[in-house]
């Protein structure tokens, strides 16, 4: 495949720049997708800036994303060109280990290639999707629904399944009541997913700044952390309390929301240690959980119940030229609620 045109760092400190990578020629199981959209994680920051162990440079970053299939290898039986398709946080694993053969490909025991960033089974370094295209295992593409836009859908790649995943596995559903902690990137598609999903929703939010926001994303209620009436007033209600947020919380206060029997997981990843007294779990029988986006077969089902339900992320599409600038307004939390990039625009 000639070079294509990308979007990536030269270095830890250096703003993205324009780049020209190489993709692998495609081969017998192999996809090439021309990418159309890709979204804007914070992780993609993190990474980038060094602040999750080394990586390669230059590294194109970019794991939420959307395109058309263009080219198909020999033996490939899942997907055609034309297909609307997409492509998340992984391309590949050990596909052997018990976690694999699970279907849980995040968890794998031999090594999950990521993205970006990771050495791949050919001993390529993986570049991600702030591209115009990638070639990629047909195992690790997933079909996006004819109903869903595909700047929109773009998102639910990694904070679409991040969300849902858990929420699934810890039952949200009719009669059951969930908080979602944080209304950001990952928070407002865990408010859409758990309200489609029938749940009571409840959003926790530093402030009411946002309150608007959630009652038109799905919450029936909304209260502010900073109040410290709320936890008094909240304690044991949720079944399931969805932190969503990279910062230091008390996890003792958050855990007094939670129900007998019922589940506090996290999906954000702080950058330092959190404490907790073991008190706040065995006092009410109380779990504490962390979850990592998906396997590839519920990344499909996610896409699928999105499609049924007309769920997609809130975004703002931006050209490649504005990557740093998002990066910045992401740091500032200034985006409702995602930025997606018009790859067209890497020209």
């Amino acid at each position: 495949m000639p070079s294509i045109k990308a979007y990536g760092a030269t270095s830890a400190t250096d703003p993205l720049v324009p780049l020209t990578i190489e993709r692998r020629e495609v081969g017998p199981r192999d996809i090439q997708i021309e990418i159309k959209y890709s979204g804007i994680c914070h992780s993609d920051l993190h990474t980038v800036r060094g602040e999750w162990g080394d990586r390669p440079y230059p590294l194109v970053p970019g794991h939420e994303i959307a395109g058309i299939v263009t080219a198909v290898g020999s033996e490939v039986t899942k997907h055609a060109v034309g297909d609307r398709v997409g492509v998340g946080c992984m391309v590949n694993s050990c596909r052997e280990c018990v976690n694999c053969r699970r279907g849980q490909e995040q968890y794998c025991l031999g090594e999950t290639v990521f993205t970006y960033g990771s050495v791949d089974r050919d001993g390529t370094i993986t570049q991600g999707g702030y591209a115009t295209h990638v070639v990629t295992d047909e195992a690790f593409v997933v079909r996006i629904p004819q109903g869903l836009p595909l700047d929109a859908a773009a998102p639910l790649l990694c904070a679409g399944i991040t969300t849902y995943s858990p929420l699934r596995r810890f039952g949200a559903g009719p009669g059951k009541k969930v908080a979602v902690v944080g209304l950001g990137g990952l928070g407002h598609l865990g408010v859409k997913l758990a309200h489609a999903m029938g749940a009571e929703v409840t959003v926790l939010s530093q402030s009411l700044k946002k309150l608007d926001d959630g009652k038109k994303l799905g919450a029936d209620r909304f209260y502010a952390t900073s109040d410290p009436a709320t936890f008094e007033q909240l304690a044991g209600e949720f079944d399931i309390v969805l932190n969503t947020v990279s910062a230091k919380l008390d996890l003792d206060a958050y855990l007094s929301l939670v129900a007998s029997g019922g589940t506090m997981v996290s999906v954000g990843a702080p950058p330092e240690p959190l404490a907790l007294n073991a008190f706040s779990l065995i006092s009410m029988g109380r779990n504490y959980a962390g979850s990592m986006i998906g396997g590839i077969a519920e990344t499909q089902e996610m896409l699928d119940f999105c499609g049924e339900h007309g769920v997609t992320a809130e975004i703002e599409l931006i050209p490649a030229d504005q990557i740093n600038a998002a990066y910045e307004r992401m740091l500032a939390s200034d985006v409702r609620y995602r930025f997606v990039i018009d790859t067209a625009t890497l020209g």
